[in-house]
Formats: structure tokens, C-alpha cells, sequence
């Protein structure tokens, strides 16, 4: 059964929370060290809310499986344009398709929008599963930041892929 994607609501933020902290304590998929409070997810979750980005969930039997949402790229007014992902799933849901669904979610919401590029900072060179999962859903790969994060007391590179939405750079930007 597929899961069913949603905008997501402050009542999802403690699953969202959980499913996070899971890849805080135990991979590099976030160069975060410690997890975050339900509280601090929440003003993150309103943030990205707030510039008019979308943040969304994956349910099934009204459970939260997994979460993704598009934030800034960058701060500065020039990157307002471009935008970053990020997918987390629930580490017991992992292998069913939960992160094509979202991500694919993700763009479908996105490519209306004013934005015309959405980057993936993918953590760690060696999360094959997260760059074929962005492959499959038209990023190229642009770069390696090599040794830019310590977890685990270990330097960890950092992937950069890019895909064009929407009218990409064909047309000049309009506010």
C-alpha cells in the first residue's frame, strides 16, 4: 500500500523529532552531534513554513514513516531561487520506496513554485542508497567537499547535487 503524502502539522513534529534523532546518534547522513528537542523541530518545521516552502509527511495507517521538506539553500537574497532538500525515513520503513514517494512529492510541489534549482547536500560519500535515490529523480552530481564534517571521530565528505526546476535558467528571474 502507498503511503500517503501530506503537508505536514505541528501534531507530526515528536514523530518528525524521532525519526531525526535516529540519524543524529547513528549516521552522517546530518553533521548534527546531538539531537534536537520537539521544540526546536517545531521552530525549524515554522521557519521553512513561514519563507512559503512546503514540509510534508509520509503516513501510512495514520503513523508518520518518513519526512521531507525544501529550505533555503543560502540566506542572502541573491540564492532565494534556489532551494536544498532533505529526506529522513523512518529507519523501520527503510526499502520500501518511502523516500522516492517523498522526494517526488517534494519536487512535484516545488517545480510551480518561484524557485529554479533545488540542491542535495548529501552527507557522507559513502550513502550510496541517498545519491540514487537524487539520481533517480534527475539531480546530477556536481562536487565532493572533501573532509568538511568530523562525526564519529572521522572526517566526512560531503556530496552536492543539482536539479533544474521548473524554467530552470532559461528565463531571467522574476520576483
Amino acid at each position: 500500500m502507498p503511503p500517503y503524502i501530506r503537508p505536514s502539522t505541528e501534531a507530526d513534529v515528536a514523530e518528525i523529532t524521532r525519526i531525526y534523532a535516529h540519524y543524529v546518534g547513528t549516521s552522517t547522513a546530518t553533521y548534527e552531534l546531538e539531537p534536537p528537542s520537539v521544540d526546536e523541530m517545531a521552530a525549524r518545521r515554522s521557519k521553512i513554513l513561514k519563507l512559503g516552502l512546503p514540509y510534508l509527511v509520509a503516513e501510512r495507517d495514520r503513523k508518520v514513516l518518513g519526512y521531507t521538506y525544501a529550505g533555503q539553500y543560502r540566506p542572502r537574497p541573491g540564492y532565494k531561487f534556489t532551494i536544498e532538500d532533505s529526506v529522513y525515513i523512518d529507519p523501520e520503513h527503510l526499502g520500501q520506496g518511502l523516500g522516492h514517494a517523498l522526494l517526488a512529492a517534494l519536487i512535484e510541489v516545488c517545480e510551480p513554485g518561484p524557485w529554479r534549482q533545488m540542491i542535495a547536500v548529501i552527507g557522507d560519500t559513502a550513502n550510496a542508497a541517498t545519491i540514487r535515490l537524487h539520481e533517480r529523480h534527475g539531480f546530477r552530481m556536481i562536487g565532493t567537499l572533501y573532509s568538511v564534517g568530523w562525526k564519529f571521530n572521522r572526517w566526512v565528505d560531503s556530496i552536492l547535487m543539482q536539479r533544474v526546476l521548473g524554467l530552470g535558467n532559461s528565463l531571467p528571474a522574476k520576483d
